[in-house]
């Protein structure tokens, strides 16, 4: 007798191999073939093709029912007619609708078309549970989404599932569609199923099968569709419908004969009715196995490693019991086994795909909820659970603590499961269990997840919006607090120098000229650019007083505190460390204020600068770290904004001078800012030219240009409200803090710098949708010709204006830069480099015309500090 060699038999596999694979090619091949076929296809084409395959799979669905029972011996033609036709009636119902082809979605608002491709040629993993209603399924969501198919059936429905394909194969290519948009391996084997899902040009696995299956689908490092086991557990609560419940439990297990892989594995009863439950499941068909017997049970139905022996599922509960050597009544529907464990040591608490259930009994709801939870945890992660209640409160609570994708509320597992019969889940024989079943979707698969969704994004605009409090101008209209709505009790934040001119009391004597009276109380204690612990002093004597109005009198810093002061009264658990955060869109930022309830703002500035009285900003120093921050957030904005010319006559003429600056800073920077729109720059041209117009004049003394001055700092502060700013205020904010300079002396060095630098071709550019090409250079000269410069280019005009306003800062007192102004060199140096990477974190970057390097800003800096090319 001939002996075969290990080299013969290696031979003979690799010859197998490249049969199989040869095979597989060509099948592939034709199928490429049908999906560029179908690429030009309209949706009305699509959905007739789908149509007639529907109405093909209904029309033979008692013969493939027949055909699937004869060849497997599994379940019931009755129960698999009823698959079949869910398979297609309820599945084109779901699906019919659905835009799979070409523009699915134009949103003319938003500027965003949706179109919806194939994701290509698509392996199909059908089961031996249910073959015939599967590939039908399968195939009308393929067809319906313009992948063409190829199928891998389970050898031991082969037959079955080949003419199930071929019924909606043969009327979908007399619909129109092309030949082999449906085929399938002829000769099923292992080796030709893992060829086809490994096949590169396979583009995605739709699997339905054992584990070992669905674990190889997804290892072929392409998208795969799987589902995993199920080991549902259904608790029969003490308020349900016993009847109801009962009747569904028996209708699921029954309905052929448990393969559905949704079907209840356990029932948890609550004690108070278990006898009653017990009582009404026998009267249902339902035999209890006796105690003795269920080593023989377990044995017969079960590996010794775990899972369902192969011939088990589908089984009828009189053939297993039968097998088992158990005597049960004829009317046998279901065995029950009644346990009081979960895991390998009680067999019988694992799925069981077939009319046998384990029967637990719990004394509460919490043990109910942790039954459930280890029988999910044993083989049914993210499958199915079940609850029989009139308690919907619980019912939910239930829901939420189940680890299981499908939870269901007095349904029968196997039929609610796969969708659209007892609920509007998606209809679906193919239900995904998320990733606690290892699977990449939680849902019922259906028609969408066959589809590659491209979004044609066209460039729009962001929303512009203009956000302002009422203003109330002219010199006296502080008297506005006569008749002002809503004031029972004001908290009035000032400073010691207000408090002294007797402004504080000009504001007090307006209050107590109301007809209702006032109560106020005062926090006058507020130092230049205030820090943390001012406003944590502040708000402690706020939550004393419980005001429902809040007046802020003074510069920037009074104003300033006075908002953060809000800010926190209003929120106790506000945290000034979400506060500080930089954003990108004020609308959106990551940490949100609360809308303020308690009480109304009103800002009274007493000084021409920082235009805090209308604007969503505020700067505070952190007392921990002496750094200063830009916060900024719509609830900051003041209710009121009372620009009284009188609180400014008197003012030092440093402070105007510093002030002022500042003013024509904030013009400009939120003129050349790339959220600067046609509703700010305006305000920005107008506050620029008052400034240029009246600061030296305002200097000096004179009242009608200290009022104009006024005027200008809420315009420019309304400007950049609503366009925000740029680096000069970056660096700055950081140069003051560190080296305690006043603000608008800060930003004054810095501005002439920034200009030149702005205006040169950047490094990294801007990222604003409305800012659609780099345009500083423009800006600026066009701020010179509004302000009557001469200048033949672009650059002159520039360099003009940056002279201009070094004329100005020097015709009132300043020069402009850091060594000056007593910065000393040493700290300087050590300070740069962390100033620096600062500056670029500042919330005010984020608007300036060109993205800056935090080296650049560096220069910027180390040119300041001789005040290089301004100061000679």
């Amino acid at each position: 007798m001939l002996k075969t060699t290990p080299a013969a038999t290696k031979t003979a596999t690799k010859n197998e191999n490249e049969t199989v694979d040869k095979m597989i090619d060509g099948l592939v091949a034709k199928a490429h073939t049908a999906l560029c076929a179908m690429d030009d296809f309209t949706q009305e084409k699509v959905d007739h093709i789908v149509h007639q395959m529907a109405i093909a799979g209904l029309d033979h669905h008692m013969e493939l029912a027949k055909a699937a029972y004869a060849e497997t011996g599994r379940g019931n033609v009755e129960d698999k007619a009823v698959k079949n036709m869910f398979a297609t009636e309820e599945i084109w119902h779901s699906i019919k609708n659905d835009k799979t082809v070409g523009i699915i979605k134009d949103d003319h608002e938003r500027q965003m078309i949706t179109v919806a491709e194939p994701l290509g040629i698509l392996a199909g993993v059908t089961p031996v549970t249910n073959p015939t209603s599967t590939t039908m399924f399968k195939s009308l969501i393929a067809v319906k989404t313009r992948n063409p198919i190829i199928f891998a059936f389970h050898p031991q429905a082969q037959q079955s599932s080949a003419l199930a394909a071929k019924v909606v194969r043969d009327a979908a290519v007399a619909a129109g569609a092309p030949a082999d948009v449906i085929q399938w391996i002829d000769t099923p084997s292992l080796e030709a199923t893992t060829a086809l899902m490994n096949q590169p040009q396979v583009a995605s696995v739709l699997a339905t099968g054992g584990p070992g299956m669905v674990k190889a689908a997804y290892s072929t490092g392409k998208p795969a569709l799987g589902v995993g086991p199920g080991n549902g557990p259904a608790y029969i609560e003490k308020t349900a419908n016993i009847k109801r419940a009962v009747y569904d439990i028996v209708l699921s297990k029954t309905f052929d004969n448990g393969m559905v892989c949704a079907s209840e594995n356990s029932a948890i009863i609550d004690t108070e009715i278990y006898g009653e439950v017990k009582t009404e499941m026998q009267a249902r068909g339902v035999f209890f196995v006796q105690p003795a017997d269920h080593a023989a049970l377990a044995e017969t139905m079960f590996r010794p490693n775990g899972g369902v022996k192969g011939p088990i599922a589908g089984m009828s509960a009189q053939k297993i019991a039968q097998l088992a050597g158990i005597q049960v009544p004829a009317n046998t529907k279901v065995l029950a086994t009644e346990i009081k464990g979960v895991g390998p040591k009680f067999p019988m608490s694992q799925e069981k795909l077939s009319p046998v259930i384990s029967i637990y009994r719990a004394t509460s709801h919490a043990q109910a909820f942790k039954l459930a939870d280890e029988l999910l945890h044993f083989g049914g992660l993210g499958h199915t659970a079940g609850i029989h209640t009139t308690d919907n409160e619980l019912a939910t609570k239930f829901g939420i603590k189940m680890k299981a994708s499908r939870v269901l509320i007095n349904t029968p597992s196997a039929l609610g499961g796969i969708g659209n019969l007892y609920n509007q889940m998606i209809p679906s024989l193919t239900l995904g269990t998320g990733s606690w079943g290892k699977n990449s979707v939680s849902h019922n698969v259906s028609a969408f997840d066959l589809l590659n969704i491209k979004t044609i994004a066209k460039r729009r605009n962001n929303m512009q919006w203009i956000k302002l409090p009422r203003v109330y101008f002219e010199k006296t209209s502080v008297r506005y607090l006569d008749d002002m709505p809503g004031i029972k009790r004001a908290f009035v934040v000032s400073d010691p120098a207000m408090v002294e001119l007797g402004y504080v009391d000009t504001v007090i004597n307006e209050l107590k000229r109301r007809p209702d009276g006032i109560e106020y109380s005062l926090f006058s204690d507020v130092e230049p650019d205030p820090t943390t612990a001012t406003v944590d002093r502040g708000v402690a004597q706020m939550r004393t007083f419980k005001p429902d109005t809040i007046i802020a009198l003074g510069g920037g810093s009074a104003i300033d505190a006075a908002k953060n002061m809000w800010l926190f009264y209003e929120d106790p658990d506000a945290s000034f460390f979400g506060a500080k955060q930089k954003f990108m869109d004020i609308r959106k930022r990551t940490y949100q204020f609360s809308k303020p309830k308690k009480a109304q703002f009103v800002a009274i500035p007493t000084t021409s600068g920082t235009g805090s009285e209308v604007t969503p900003f505020a700067v505070i120093t952190d007392s921990k770290t002496h750094v200063k921050y830009p916060l900024a957030d719509y609830a900051l904005t003041p209710d009121v904004a009372i620009v009284d010319s009188q609180f400014i006559e008197t003012l030092p003429k440093r402070t105007v001078a510093y002030a002022g600056l500042d003013v024509f800073t904030h013009a400009l920077e939120s003129f050349v800012s790339t959220m600067a729109s046609d509703y700010t720059r305006p305000w920005s041209l107008q506050a620029a030219k008052l400034v240029m117009d009246n600061l030296t004049a305002s200097y000096n003394g004179d009242v009608h240009a200290r009022e104009e001055m006024h005027n200008a700092s809420t315009l420019a502060g309304m400007a950049f409200a609503n366009a925000f700013l740029g680096i000069t205020h970056s660096v700055a904010h950081k140069l003051g803090g560190e080296f305690g300079l006043p603000h608008g002396l800060a930003i004054a060095i810095t501005l002439p710098h920034v200009i030149r630098y702005n205006f040169q071709e950047p490094t990294k550019l801007a990222m604003r949708p409305k800012y659609e090409y780099f345009r500083a250079d423009e800006d600026y000269a066009q701020m010179a010709r509004y302000l009557g410069l001469a200048g033949n280019t672009k650059a002159e005009l520039m360099e003009a204006l940056v002279q201009k306003f070094i004329d100005l800062a020097h015709s009132v007192g300043v020069t402009l830069s850091l060594k000056a102004n007593g910065v000393d060199r040493t700290h300087f140096d050590q300070a740069l480099d962390k100033l620096s990477e600062l500056a670029f974190e500042d919330q005010c970057t984020v608007a300036n015309p060109k993205e800056p390097l935090i080296s650049e800003l560096k220069q910027i800096m180390l040119d300041e500090y001789d005040g290089k090319g301004v100061e000679k």
